[in-house]
């Protein structure tokens, strides 16, 4: 089977080997016959991650023997927008030198004051401020230490962005640089974090599982003596492991994955969250908040909707990636058992606080199409959505 061929080629032949028909494959997938269909004749070229996963549980093989890399890359617009930050990430430009020279406070200084709006998911400012501050840190990280631990961290976050907006390429480079540069395991542990997310994204699987169980063998701490940060660092590289086993069918590993991670959050006792850092956010709620994503990925909505009640969110914040992300699964799952009134509740709800966020979310296009797929009219608020993730009407 070549590495490069497309979804569709390497369903259609597992299917075959399994003796079902595409009709008995969406009865035991839940994914629909025309999806199937389509991806197999080629018109579809790839399809989520969740969706691959469907089909996989079913024809009981891991998610990894459907698919070789995932091919949901950011439209034109959020190309074009985020073009100043790849450059200034690619190529520095160092022809023009400024009046007076960056200095390490300064840089500290002004990444600090941004890090609400990438909390915030405020994208479109954030595409402004990141050239200039890319530029300044790397000019202050040939100065020394410091220098190149704020740079580090400018790298991690701007990885992270890159990987939320969906611009793998530019987030792989700024995570090997931030990783590079890293003088200690839990920084380079926060930045390996963000590597498995994107590895994830992509649907490399069995790298993202490889690489965290390698990480989180390193960090793992003592935990008669262990440090917010130690446990913190530890505990979200098993969420990892976690994510990427239960993607792949592997449903014990995930499961022990997860367990260790809450051995992690209940020596906590609470969110840790270090000077505001959202990226390192760890704790009991985070680590709930994790399952039920787990649960959703092997497509239990009731189950989602039970752990979801027990969740107390209302201490995170409004634009918490993690929390937006646990609300499309109860998004999902509402709209899963039919429960299309409460879906487009909690999708408005985020598209209320998190509006660029919304936006880049493939998963939300996916939970609307199902919304509306039976409907004949629609509601005003229906309409906004659809317009807010995309979705052709």
């Amino acid at each position: 089977m070549p590495e490069h061929a497309h979804i569709g080629s390497h369903l259609r032949d597992i299917r075959k080997r399994r003796g079902l028909s595409q009709r008995e494959l969406s009865a035991a997938s839940q994914v629909s016959i025309s999806l199937i269909r389509k991806l197999e004749q080629g018109d579809v070229q790839d399809t989520r991650l969740e969706t691959a996963h469907k089909l996989a549980r079913a024809l009981r093989v891991p998610t990894t023997r459907l698919i070789r890399r995932d091919n949901d890359q950011a439209d034109a617009s959020t190309v074009d927008l985020w073009a100043p930050v790849r450059q200034a990430l690619l190529k520095p430009a160092r022809a023009h030198q400024p009046d007076e020279a960056p200095t390490v406070d300064g840089v500290r200084t002004s990444l600090e004051a941004a890090m609400p709006l990438f909390s915030g998911d405020q994208f479109a400012e954030l595409a402004e401020l990141l050239p200039p501050m890319l530029r300044d840190a790397d000019a202050v990280a040939e100065t020394g230490s410091d220098g190149r631990a704020v740079r580090v961290r400018l790298l991690q976050l701007t990885g992270w962005l890159l990987t939320q907006t969906r611009q793998y390429d530019a987030a792989s480079e700024a995570l090997e640089r931030s990783l590079d540069d890293s003088t200690d395991r839990l920084q380079g542990a926060a930045t390996v974090n963000t590597v498995c997310w994107l590895l994830l994204r992509q649907g490399k699987l069995e790298e993202a599982r490889d690489l965290a169980v390698r990480w989180a063998d390193d960090v793992e701490p003592r935990m008669s003596r262990a440090t917010p940060a130690e446990l913190s660092a530890w505990g979200w590289l098993l969420l990892r492991v976690s994510a990427a086993a239960v993607r792949d069918n592997r449903p014990g590993e995930a499961e022990d994955a997860l367990r260790l991670a809450r051995s992690a959050a209940v020596a906590l006792g609470r969110e840790y969250a270090p000077h505001a850092d959202f990226l390192r956010t760890f704790g009991p709620v985070t680590v709930a908040l994790k399952r039920t994503e787990n649960a959703a990925i092997v497509n239990k909505p009731d189950r989602v909707l039970k752990l979801a009640s027990s969740i107390p969110t209302g201490g995170l914040r409004p634009t918490s990636n993690n929390r937006n992300r646990h609300l499309l699964d109860v998004a999902s799952a509402h709209a899963t058992m039919r429960n299309y009134g409460e879906s487009v509740e909690v999708l408005s709800g985020i598209n209320e606080s998190s509006p660029e966020w919304l936006t880049n979310q493939r998963y939300a296009r996916d939970i609307m199409a199902k919304v509306i797929g039976r409907r004949r009219t629609l509601t005003p608020e229906m309409r906004v959505l659809a317009d807010a993730v995309g979705l052709p009407m």
